[in-house]
């Protein structure tokens, strides 16, 4: 909200903010309903008005509903990991996700997404979790003891490798997603890497901006 502020105090009238959230979860529709508020805002004289247009670009999986097809999106953002899977083929590992979720909004875009990976990358066993909401931990552990998985390459499916990533899920605590894993004797490497090191995943974002910017008549 601060840098929106700044923005129009230095003049712009028309902004697009684009986020760097994973899918439509609590965070986005607060922002989403942040950024309707202001845009809704009316004034006598119509040069007052503190925004022309003030747009949201939709997050990485993105969602449902009329426009771009969310499907095209997961698909999208799931060929940009394929570096993790050529990581997880050449340690003969399987490769396990962590998300962050929500405990407010339907976390099922993890389990589609984790459908979709599966699907473009048959030769390698995937689990996505998150730290809330579900798929729980305790859903993930389950699933890879069931499939006999003894290694794993256990990455942050998030824009940075910050402080969930390093306590949630590489933590040498007894809770993490490392130790509770190790303890049932799998082996576990964590990548402490965010999204956001990942251009495939990066140029998805821009495009998503652009494509906010097309929806709307404008043009760079």
């Amino acid at each position: 909200m601060a840098t929106i502020a700044d923005l129009q105090d230095e003049g712009y009238r028309t902004i697009i903010v684009q986020p760097t959230f994973i899918y439509r979860g609590e965070e986005f529709a607060d922002l989403a309903s942040y950024i309707r508020g202001l845009d809704s805002i009316e004034t006598v004289k119509p040069r007052n008005r503190p925004f022309k247009k003030l747009l949201l670009g939709r997050p990485l999986l993105g969602m449902p509903g009329p426009g771009h097809d969310y499907h095209e999106d997961m698909a999208a953002a799931a060929a940009a990991l394929s570096s993790d899977v050529d990581l997880a083929g050449k340690d003969h590992a399987a490769l396990v996700y962590m998300g962050h979720g929500n405990k407010f909004y339907s976390t099922g875009a993890y389990v589609e997404f984790q459908q979709v990976m599966r699907e473009m990358y048959p030769e390698i066993p995937i689990f996505i979790g998150t730290v809330e909401g579900f798929p729980s931990l305790d859903y993930v552990l389950s699933a890879i003891l069931h499939a006999r998985v003894k290694k794993v390459i256990l990455k942050p499916l998030m824009m940075v490798a910050a402080e969930h990533a390093g306590h949630d899920m590489a933590g040498d605590h007894e809770d993490s997603w490392k130790s509770v894993l190790g303890s049932q004797e799998i082996e576990v490497r964590c990548i402490m890497q965010g999204l956001g090191e990942n251009p495939g995943i990066r140029d998805i974002f821009i495009r998503h901006l652009r494509d906010a910017a097309a929806d709307n008549h404008l043009h760079p």
